[in-house]
């Protein structure tokens, strides 16, 4: 299993970047793509995707897509607040591939937490972000049709699961790989049920 590298809590730049993660995930990142469309049972919404800030995750979400292993994949929970929902989908907890190229390049590689901070030159990765100093310092925030990757542990993600939310959730700033936000067809999310369908996805 992939071990993520944990940085010092002084959260300083790590001598091993993206390029670095991506050669040992064997991802290609590059900003090929801006942008995606998620087609579900419900309507469609666009996501524009975060590379500058998150070029290990992005890639990793595309690589994905091209694999086609979020088709037919259901929204397989929702906690539904008063204000806000959060909605998740993708492979749960990665029990369900059954495809063994799948298995070897998506389980065994989990992807380290990847997290922005004003003045750093590299993304700190292996770390999530709690003092309030640093908190202050997030390029990227949990804002209404934010996309980030569920949290497998302290230091990775999910190489497969991600999660929307349709509100502001603060408290949620700093622990996840933000890599997008919804900016058309927002009222989507908020219509979305458990087991509605990802009906395809669409690069662009």
């Amino acid at each position: 299993m992939f071990t993520a590298l944990i940085i010092t809590s002084c959260v300083k730049e790590s001598s091993k970047d993206s390029y670095y993660y991506c050669r040992k995930l064997s991802l290609e990142c590059s900003k090929e793509y801006d942008q995606v469309t998620f087609y579900t049972s419900k309507g469609s919404f666009v996501v524009d995707l975060y590379y500058e800030t998150n070029p290990l995750t992005v890639s990793n979400f595309l690589r994905n897509i091209k694999k086609e292993i979020y088709i037919g994949k259901k929204f397989y929970k929702i906690l539904d607040f008063e204000d806000n929902k959060i909605i998740y989908s993708g492979i749960e907890n990665n029990r369900y591939l059954t495809n063994l190229d799948l298995v070897d390049s998506l389980v065994t590689n989990l992807i380290p937490l990847e997290i922005s901070l004003t003045g750093n030159s590299l993304p700190i990765y292996g770390l999530s972000i709690v003092d309030p100093i640093q908190l202050s310092r997030l390029i990227k925030r949990f804002e209404p049709g934010t996309i980030a990757m569920v949290n497998y542990d302290k230091t990775s993600s999910s190489s497969t699961e991600f999660f929307l939310v349709t509100n502001k959730m603060p408290e949620l700033d700093g622990r996840y790989s933000i890599f997008g936000k919804v900016i058309n067809g927002l009222e989507i999310l908020q219509e979305l049920e458990k087991n509605d369908e990802i009906i395809d996805i669409k690069v662009f």
